[in-house]
């Protein structure tokens, strides 16, 4: 059953994108099953962090963003998507700001176990 949040009818990234400018601060926008659907605006540098228990889903519709590892880093591009493993120790960047689509388990926290200035609430909805 959806969501209370949720209506049944098509979701524009666009308009929900415009009701908030926030960096950072994940918002969803659907639910499916026990995944969460999250629009964000990235723009400087995050925190280096991982998530033990789950990958993580990057999937950039404007600009660009860079996820650095302590080996490499890739740059992910509008149109593009990324797959981050549970478990691998990640930062991400955007030199410009930049807009994507996170799909990841709800309850996920931003920061992972890293904390800081940078974790936002869960849950909240645009």
């Amino acid at each position: 059953m959806a969501q209370p949040h949720m209506a049944c009818e098509v979701i524009n990234f666009a308009q929900k994108l415009s009701k908030f400018s926030e960096h950072w601060s994940p918002r969803v926008v659907a639910e499916m099953n026990d995944y969460q659907f999250k629009l964000v605006k990235l723009e400087g540098e995050f925190v280096w962090h991982d998530h033990k228990d789950t990958d993580e889903v990057f999937l950039v519709l404007k600009g660009e963003m860079e996820i650095g590892f302590r080996d490499r880093s890739v740059i992910v591009r509008a149109g593009e998507m990324f797959v981050v493993p549970k478990g691998v120790e990640h930062i991400t960047r955007a030199a410009r700001e930049c807009h994507a689509l996170l799909v990841e388990p709800r309850g996920v926290i931003n920061t992972g176990e890293a904390g800081g200035s940078l974790t936002a609430p869960n849950d909240v909805w645009v």
